[in-house]
């Protein structure tokens, strides 16, 4: 009996921690989820099929040197004179390989393949910090709801009372029915902010599942796992060094070099080629060679280099001609990926700065609403003020309140951006500022 009631006692307590759990969520660090997002995420693994693809580009253009083995056959029966098949003689096994030896065009086409091989890299790169930043977004946002939700209800429940208390003036005829509209309309306000901050949140965590793999019914932030963001100084030359880091200007800088390899190798298809080429053939005996050629044999085989002189090609040289123009494009795109990592950048630079001063100044707000509400309930326990005068002060503090923590993030996103422009934003995620 001792033991069933043991028994039962422990699997309530694993019920009720199961049910805590469940209520509470899986807290999840900031870290944890950059790295969850880094090996889940959908666009990750886009860029990374995109890379293997350029690999394989590169493969197939470095791989035209190495010979290439061909094995087959040209079966048929022959009436008169053998006449070939395809370009070759009627044979029972027939054996091709060809390689190319010197091929100035084909080099040249090489370096283009395996610099946007490079330039993939770069941005697969680009995406990943592009991961990150998301991550690291939604996270922050979550965050600053999860703090700001529970006083939020609280404004609504305050709202609530002053409601009632107003209904309560009207039945003794102390209020009119228009502080009954202002009441309601407050209470109203305090639940539309109450559902932004719930559906905020919703989209916030689902967003955070997709991107992690984790449940978003359960993900919780950690407002401890948040490493505190670096201060900005306006004197640093901040654009240069995001040009400098920017995966996006580096890739451009890669593309065009590309382009000007493969322009390049338009150019000198124009030159002579030389190929290597094999062939091995084993004949029949009833295609009638031994009829038309004296010293018939089953086994033959040829071994040379095939040797090409393009004197005329009015096609490669428009071909050529477009590459250049694809140089010139190419080149325009890298100075535009330049001037805009650098024009964002200082952007972003200057809006700090203006973002730091709105700060301030929602701070001090907040700080003479919460003054103004803490006199007003002292006037009110003196009987110098009204229950009127006590819920527009509890208003102005709450709707100040709301926009610090409103300004708080937009500060906190600014830098986060800036972090990302300057290269920092996954060493500052991983904790390593």
């Amino acid at each position: 009996m001792n033991y069933r009631c043991s028994s039962r006692f422990y699997f309530l307590l694993w019920l009720l921690s199961l049910t805590a759990s469940a209520v509470h969520g899986e807290t999840v660090p900031l870290k944890r989820a950059v790295e969850l997002a880094l090996s889940h995420a959908t666009a990750g693994a886009a860029a990374a099929a995109d890379e293997q693809r350029a690999f394989a580009s590169y493969r197939e253009a470095r791989n035209q040197y190495l010979p290439q083995l061909v094995v087959g056959s040209g079966l048929g029966a022959s009436w008169g004179f053998p006449l070939s098949l395809e370009g070759s003689a009627p044979s029972l096994l027939n054996v091709n390989s060809q390689s190319a030896l010197f091929n100035p065009a084909l080099r040249e086409f090489v370096r283009a393949a395996r610099t946007e091989w490079s330039a993939s890299k770069l941005q697969s790169k680009d995406q990943r910090n592009q991961v990150i930043q998301d991550t690291v977004l939604a996270y922050v946002e979550l965050d600053k709801w999860q703090a700001l939700v529970d006083h939020l209800q609280q404004d609504e429940v305050d709202a609530r009372k002053m409601e009632e208390l107003v209904d309560a003036r009207i039945q003794e005829g102390v209020d009119s029915k228009l502080e009954q509209s202002k009441a309601r309309l407050n209470t109203a306000r305090a639940r539309l902010r109450v559902a932004q901050a719930k559906g905020s949140m919703d989209v916030l965590r689902t967003r955070l599942a997709q991107l992690t793999g984790l449940p978003a019914a359960s993900f919780e932030t950690s407002k401890d796992s948040i490493p505190a963001l670096p201060e900005i100084q306006q004197s640093d030359d901040l654009s240069a060094k995001a040009v400098q880091n920017s995966p996006v200007v580096q890739a451009a800088a890669t593309k065009e070099q590309a382009q000007i390899f493969r322009a390049r190798g338009e150019h000198r298809a124009l030159l002579p080629t030389v190929d290597f080429a094999a062939q091995y053939a084993l004949l029949s005996r009833y295609n009638n060679y031994d009829e038309f050629y004296n010293a018939f044999q089953r086994h033959n085989a040829t071994v040379g280099v095939a040797l090409r002189f393009p004197f005329l090609n009015f096609s490669q040289r428009a071909r050529a001609q477009a590459a250049d123009a694809q140089v010139v494009r190419a080149k325009k795109d890298s100075e535009a990926a330049q001037n805009q990592v650098s024009e964002e950048t200082l952007r972003l630079q200057r809006s700090v700065e203006q973002l730091a001063a709105a700060r301030e100044v929602a701070d001090l707000e907040n700080q003479v609403a919460q003054a103004t509400l803490d006199t007003v309930k002292v006037q009110m326990d003196s009987g110098n003020s009204t229950v009127h005068d006590l819920g527009n002060a509890r208003l102005q503090a709450n709707e100040r309140f709301t926009t610090l923590q409103d300004a708080d993030f937009e500060l906190e996103k600014a830098r986060i951006l800036l972090l990302r422009a300057t290269g920092e934003l996954e060493d500052w995620a991983a904790g390593n500022r």
